[in-house]
């Protein structure tokens, strides 16, 4: 791959050493020069068996990644583009996000707030003079 590396968030990047590849033919466009190639890419991750992530960021990966995993193992695929190299970069790239998304802390949780009451108020004015206005509208006294 190239000499770039794929950071994840922080300090930490997928380590070129555990990314396995495999390379197949890749439909759509192409002419000729699809039928010799291997441009579509798949770029798989054994997230249940690595060290270069923090264990926290492991086990919640492991967890929102669940449905993903096949034996602990993820896998990205790419082929929207007509060059191998393209395509690798895509899925380094689409793994990347893929595990920083997963490994992110959760959200903090809401705190619940009061509404001010002048708020309230105004609202519920305004709902009242909408009201009013459609009222008027109701042709129930014209004669």
């Amino acid at each position: 791959m190239s000499g770039r590396e794929h950071v994840i968030r922080g300090s930490v990047v997928l380590p070129e050493a555990e990314l396995m590849w495999r390379f197949s033919r890749s439909s759509g466009p192409g002419g000729q020069h699809v039928n010799t190639s291997d441009s579509q890419v798949e770029l798989r991750f054994d997230l249940a068996a690595t060290d270069a992530l923090p264990e926290v960021w492991k086990q919640r990966a492991l967890e929102r990644l669940a449905s993903r995993l096949v034996d602990g193992v993820v896998s990205v695929r790419a082929s929207e583009h007509r060059s191998q190299w393209r395509n690798r970069e895509a899925a380094a790239v689409r793994l990347a996000a893929l595990l920083a998304e997963a490994t992110a802390p959760p959200p903090k949780p809401r705190r619940a707030t009061r509404i001010p009451r002048g708020i309230n108020e105004r609202r519920l004015r305004e709902k009242k003079r909408r009201g009013e206005t459609k009222q008027g509208r109701s042709g129930k006294d014209w004669q």
